[in-house]
């Protein structure tokens, strides 16, 4: 009897993510990790000048960020009554059903893991780049790449509190030299207002523009991730994805105005494709604001971004696993954690599916940059772009369906803000090879994934219900597992945590 109890015991632990881990900060800070501010303006922020609306290029930030944030008002009325570690998948089960949330699962888990691959690629390539500029020391990105996602899963063991502070540190020092180049922008060009202009927004292509703005804000989802995990989540999450849409809009949308201001808006999208080839635009003017000195920084400190968004990614990717462990639709192994409360299994199966894959273009020889993170990161992008999209269409339906009296916040809001979403989808998928940076027919036939996706899940979906009745019936009952003590400052009871 006694050993009975100390097995079911340690099922218990060896199964649970760690309560009251994180609070507002802390899942502000791995959001925010995972959209990589300083990444965000190195490369999101130079394609939309570039491809976008040029020197109206603030604006099409400013605009995503009010459709988020119109959806992040359902977003948050959802996330009061849900605490689990599926994210949007969890959203859409609420509202679609168990089919629409297996194939948002599918999407999710496919997605997150690609982009994780995407992010080894890119930061081998960087990682090799750079550090053979600065020391004289080269190795081939792959080697770097491994290196990045062994430290990540690492990282990712110790705890999600840990990583949060890890990220944190990066984040702050990404802003700090953001801010630094916006001010020495302000004081010695000024800041140009004709940004805002119609002639400005209106110019090159505005809806390219805002799709490829759009890319800048993923990751601001994952903080449903991490509900499980939160102090008091039925506050925490709603304030924490409030607080980090409008910190991306914040920090992407004035510098991106500062560049656009350094170079002049009208010569701003020429300037822009002039370094597109290089992708240099950004540190080509902080050789002129920041200084030589500074300049390196800026380097060293997009490692710095690109490693923390891997780490949040892979955070985020291992979740999704796990969530679908424990709710046997994937192999239940994946749902056991450390003592740390990190998913153990899952971790692993995250960081060498992304080595593994990232591995195979090594081996074929395939350039990093032109062939490894524009498919990987293209397809994870188009990916949570369907996934935001499918989680705002589950908040409406889900509230309508209970017949929610609040029109504005359960109706309206996330109405509007699904619409912009879906417009962007629409153009994603259109220009699906400018999202993934290639034209090759490899790279555009991608988003048939997301088909395979729809219909592999229906037909799973179908053949649980039919064999496996307790796994089918898990897919809605694992997300009312966690709510009775969500909003409690205390762990949650042993007794209660099954």
């Amino acid at each position: 009897m006694a050993d009975d109890s100390v097995l079911s015991t340690a099922d218990v632990v060896n199964t649970r993510l760690r309560a009251n881990a994180l609070g507002v900060a802390g899942i502000v800070f791995l959001v925010l990790a995972a959209v990589a501010p300083l990444t965000g303006i190195v490369v999101v922020s130079a394609l939309v000048i570039g491809l976008g609306n040029g020197g109206g290029a603030p604006v099409s930030f400013f605009l995503v960020a009010i459709v988020l944030l119109l959806f992040a008002v359902g977003y948050a009325q959802m996330s009061k009554q849900l605490v689990n570690a599926s994210g949007f998948y969890a959203f859409v089960v609420k509202g679609l059903g168990r089919t629409g949330g297996l194939v948002a699962g599918l999407i999710a888990t496919v997605g997150y893991n690609f982009f994780v691959v995407g992010t080894v690629g890119t930061s081998g390539f960087y990682m090799q780049a750079v550090i053979a500029e600065l020391t004289g020391f080269d190795m081939p990105w792959f080697a770097w790449g491994l290196l990045s996602i062994a430290a990540c899963f690492a990282l990712a063991r110790i705890g999600v509190d840990f990583s949060s502070r890890v990220l944190g540190v990066s984040l702050v020092l990404e802003i700090l030299i953001l801010l630094i180049f916006d001010i020495s922008v302000l004081v010695r060009t000024g800041y140009s207002f004709s940004a805002f202009t119609p002639e400005a927004v209106f110019s090159g292509s505005l809806p390219i523009g805002l799709l490829l703005a759009a890319t800048g804000f993923l990751g601001f989802e994952a903080t449903a991730l991490f509900s499980e995990e939160a102090k008091r989540p039925l506050r925490t999450i709603p304030r924490a994805t409030y607080t980090a849409i409008t910190a991306i809009a914040v920090i992407l949308g004035v510098t991106a105005w500062a560049v656009v201001s350094a170079t002049g808006t009208a010569e701003a999208q020429r300037t822009a494709l002039d370094h597109a080839e290089s992708g240099d635009l950004v540190f080509s003017l902080a050789a002129t604001y920041l200084g030589p000195q500074l300049t390196v920084v800026l380097q060293v400190l997009l490692l710095v971004s690109l490693f923390a968004a891997m780490l949040a990614f892979h955070n985020s990717a291992s979740r999704y696993l796990y969530s679908l462990g424990r709710a046997r639709i994937l192999p239940n192994v994946l749902a056991r954690t450390r003592s740390s409360g990190a998913p153990q299994v899952a971790g692993l199966v995250q960081a060498m599916f992304a080595a593994g894959v990232a591995g195979i273009f090594a081996a074929v020889g395939a350039d990093p940059i032109t062939s490894l993170m524009p498919s990987m990161i293209g397809f994870g992008t188009l990916s949570v772009l369907v996934l935001q999209a499918l989680a705002g269409l589950s908040i409406i339906v889900h509230f309508r369906r209970a017949r929610d009296r609040r029109w504005w916040s359960t109706f309206a809001a996330p109405g509007i803000g699904l619409l912009g979403m879906l417009s962007i989808v629409v153009l994603a998928i259109a220009n699906f090879d400018i999202v993934a940076g290639s034209d090759a027919v490899a790279v555009r036939l991608l988003p048939l994934l997301l088909v395979l996706a729809l219909i592999g899940g229906i037909a799973y979906s179908t053949y649980l219900k039919r064999t496996k009745p307790t796994a089918y019936g898990a897919l809605a009952t694992d997300l009312e597992k966690f709510n009775a003590h969500a909003d409690q400052s205390g762990p949650i009871p042993e007794g209660d945590r099954r």
